[in-house]
């Protein structure tokens, strides 16, 4: 059976065998066309499928067709047709002939029926990678009406990803002919969305091992791959933001060792209380802090307090030793880094401002600052916003400035060494923390403190001071102030056997010569121990001795402060501290 149809679609001619097996007459089929003869089914099919084909390709090969007679007897038949031109390449006709299936065809035919029903995302490929047929289904996902696929390479729905893993293996053409289970590929929607797919393929061979068809069979796991993007997003967040509270915890906790290690301010001298009056008002205020002070006088203890006594106190205290960082890390040491921001950058790091947020950084010795980063600190305290080292994302954060040093930033600025504008948004409230040689009523008393706390961390029996060497360390002038003073009592609490603290082997030998106490006492053993009135007592006998030996002149040459070794100024608090006054005549 054969027909030839023309440009416009029509039946130009049918010959008789076509004629009789459709029951018709010729002159009733010339003119008409093809899908007035067939089921809806193949009319469908010639509209949506073969001629798209034939337009693209200039033939068909085996397509399926089912015809209704005159009678309504359903003929199957399978269709070969192919597009005649002229030597010009101008259309002539098409010719298409038609075999009548057996049932084995028709069974056949059936199953493809089935197929392109089946609720499966299922495509069918020739040996050259064109799409042969889809299910239904396959089309739903891809957006696709049947003819616009039909007879187009397989690879026009890939993603640019999936063909750039095909280039770089060089395998396309292998991929189209090869059988294949559960691979991962992509593919692309007619509304340009990606589908993540795991296909599996099988071939059609003839006898001699050439492929003729690849059934491929695909299942969509976008949505399973998005929520797994998602949770491994989840997860890494997660992680990021426990090794941040993780390196919180450990910066926490290293202040926190620092700060219960002699972390107490002792003391009750007048220089001290004064400085205390400075901390109280200063404390329940936002101002940036500068604490001044020779090294080791406590300005960090003084920068605890401030932010024990703040509204702040239950946030972070976050310390930066701005002496110990170098110079190439002090940018991501204060704001961070991004991973693979500089050479050795393998992860996100949180910086010391992010950390502080909401609470109190301290950044103690700041006058090491570099000066090419000291514009980028003014930044964070001009507008508390800043970035991570290689990253373009602005935070924002609210912290509280303390600053110490024992330098002389005035001097730094006239030496171009430290910016002017940051100096003085340092210094809106400077304190000024008084040398242990100014503080001469609390040496004893800290000196038996840092005695009762070293002895009791070293697991050691508790020891006292002697008046002997309470004399010998009220007489030395501490030039390394506090830190000093702790450091000499935890030697000497080393270098002591049993009960008896040996002071004479860890103070400097400038203080090893006995002291001649001018009191009652004075010839008592080396073994005695003086309570704390004691020591007072001793303090002031000391003082009414100087001032006595003086002629009660308390300053200038000869005077009772020289005497002493002490200001002038210390020695008058003392005398009213302690209510003398010189003996009227």
């Amino acid at each position: 059976m054969a027909t030839s149809i023309g440009e416009d679609g029509l039946y130009l001619d049918v010959n008789d065998a076509f004629v009789d097996r459709m029951g018709y007459a010729r002159d009733e089929m010339i003119g008409r066309r093809p899908a007035e003869f067939v089921t809806d089914e193949s009319a469908q099919r010639i509209e949506g499928e073969f001629l798209p084909t034939l337009r693209r390709t200039g033939k068909l090969e085996n397509k399926p067709i089912a015809f209704v007679t005159r009678g309504e007897e359903v003929v199957n038949c399978l269709t070969n047709s192919l597009v005649e031109h002229d030597p010009d390449g101008a259309f002539i006709r098409t010719i298409a002939m038609y075999t009548e299936l057996a049932d084995q065809a028709r069974a056949n035919f059936k199953y493809r029926q089935l197929y392109r029903s089946t609720p499966a995302m299922l495509h069918t490929l020739d040996a050259s990678g064109l799409l042969v047929t889809a299910t239904d289904h396959w089309l739903g996902k891809m957006g696709y009406a049947r003819n616009e696929v039909v007879g187009r390479p397989i690879s026009d729905f890939y993603s640019n990803a999936y063909r750039k893993k095909l280039a770089r293996g060089q395998a396309e053409r292998k991929f189209v002919i090869r059988e294949y289970q559960n691979e991962e590929s992509q593919m692309v929607t007619n509304a340009g969305n990606v589908l993540d797919l795991v296909t599996s393929a099988i071939c059609e061979q003839d006898a001699a091992g050439n492929v003729h068809r690849m059934l491929v069979a695909s299942k969509d796991i976008t949505e399973r791959n998005r929520a797994e993007r998602a949770l491994r997003v989840t997860l890494a967040e997660n992680a990021s933001l426990r090794e941040e509270l993780e390196r919180e915890r450990d910066y926490l906790r290293e202040e926190v060792n620092v700060s219960m290690n002699f972390g107490r301010i002792v003391g009750e001298s007048p220089a001290l209380l004064h400085m205390f009056s400075k901390v109280e008002a200063v404390a329940q205020t936002p101002s940036s802090v500068l604490i001044l002070g020779e090294s080791g006088v406590g300005k960090e203890l003084v920068a605890r307090a401030i932010h024990a006594k703040s509204p702040r106190t239950d946030a972070p205290l976050v310390k930066v030793n701005c002496a110990s960082i170098p110079k190439e890390l002090f940018e991501s040491e204060f704001f961070g880094h991004v991973k693979g921001a500089f050479t050795g950058a393998h992860k996100d790091r949180v910086g010391r401002f992010q950390l502080a947020d909401g609470g109190t950084i301290f950044l103690d010795e700041v006058g090491e600052i570099p000066m090419e980063l000291q514009g980028k600190l003014l930044r964070v305290l001009q507008e508390s916003e800043f970035e991570r080292v290689g990253d373009d994302i602005t935070r924002s954060v609210d912290v509280r400035i303390i600053a110490a040093t024992n330098r002389d930033l005035e001097k730094l600025i006239v030496e171009s060494e430290f910016r002017e504008d940051l100096f003085y948004r340092l210094s809106v409230f400077p304190i000024e923390v008084p040398p242990l040689r100014d503080r001469e009523e609390d040496v004893i008393q800290l000196a038996q403190h840092f005695l009762e706390t070293v002895c009791r961390d070293f697991g050691r029996p508790a020891m006292k001071l002697t008046r002997v060497q309470a004399e010998q360390i009220r007489q030395y002038d501490w030039p390394g102030n506090v830190r000093e003073l702790k450091n000499v009592i935890e030697r000497a609490v080393i270098l002591s056997k049993g009960k008896v603290l040996r002071l004479d082997l860890s103070l400097p030998d400038t203080t090893r010569t006995v002291v001649q106490v001018h009191s009652t006492d004075s010839l008592r053993s080396d073994d005695h121990i003086l309570t704390e009135k004691e020591m007072k007592d001793l303090q002031k006998e000391n003082v009414l001795r100087a001032l006595q030996l003086s002629n009660w002149r308390v300053s200038g040459s000869h005077g009772a402060a020289e005497l002493l070794g002490i200001k002038s100024t210390t020695l008058t608090d003392r005398i009213k501290a302690f209510g003398l006054k010189k003996p009227t005549k």
